[in-house]
């Protein structure tokens, strides 16, 4: 094939979970881009259409589902949508996020169970659902993670306490292996980007606490990362180009993870 052709997804039908806004709509254009149709899910509809409406403008359908990730019936009926309105699924990026902060020693079991059910619970009984389906019918697939470098080792209380978020980071990443190794005799890749610091809702409070200049201080190309640079690493995992790599967690950090003394945001 040509190398360009590699990067192709003309015909494709992808689900991305928080697709509506930050990092996940940065990875839903890029997809749309290159020629998918994309099925966009979260709680917040509202945002969900308005990025549909915009994206749908390069010629491919972006379908809009309300849900919760963090309830087991929803993503039964995230999966359902999908086949019903394209009779096919080929990728699924596992996006959808949730944080909350607290004191480590303050820390709910509520919150906990939360952050977990969604981060790291609903990325996997969305992937066996996909799974299950291309075992099922003899296809192949792309399922592409979304974790963090802060899933990669601990950060100071005083700047960021989420001790469930950064687990279940963690967790993913792990998840992202295992997955890999167990599948890859069904054709499926399973894959994962860490990224670093994006300027995204979880954010925020940086920006809201002046910590900006110290955060983008820690990151060797002294900058916070954009959509580009997250939405051509995903579109690399999703299409044929990454047929070989399974397994792989990719850092989008900017050098965070490469120091010896990394600090790692997202």
């Amino acid at each position: 094939m040509h190398v360009m052709d590699l990067f192709r997804l003309d015909g494709k039908v992808a689900i991305v979970t928080g697709g509506g806004r930050g990092i996940g709509r940065a990875i839903t254009e890029g997809l749309v881009e290159a020629g998918a149709n994309v099925v966009i899910a979260s709680r917040k509809f509202d945002v969900l259409e308005k990025t549909a409406e915009e994206l749908s403008s390069h010629g491919f359908r972006v379908l809009p589902v309300q849900c919760d990730l963090g309830k087991m019936e929803d993503i039964t009926k995230l999966f359902e949508i999908t086949l019903k309105e394209f009779n096919t699924i080929n990728i699924l990026v596992n996006n959808s996020g949730r944080t909350w902060g607290m004191p480590t020693l303050e820390y709910t079991e509520e919150k906990w169970d939360q952050i977990i059910d969604v981060n790291l619970k609903a990325a996997f009984f969305l992937s066996q659902k996909v799974a299950n389906y291309w075992v099922k019918n003899k296809r192949k697939g792309k399922i592409l993670n979304i974790s963090s470098t802060a899933g990669m080792g601990g950060v100071p209380e005083e700047f960021m306490s989420v001790p469930a978020y950064n687990a279940s980071k963690g967790g993913l990443i792990t998840l992202t292996k295992d997955l890999a190794v167990k599948w890859a005799k069904y054709g499926i890749n399973v894959n994962a980007i860490l990224p670093g610091f994006f300027r995204t809702g979880m954010t925020e409070f940086v920006y809201k606490a002046g910590m900006e200049n110290f955060v983008i201080s820690t990151i060797p190309f002294r900058r916070e990362g954009g959509p580009d640079d997250i939405k051509a690493v995903a579109l690399f995992l999703v299409s044929k180009a990454s047929d070989y790599l399974t397994g792989v967690t990719l850092p989008v950090d900017g050098g965070i993870l490469a120091q010896v003394m990394g600090l790692g945001f997202t």
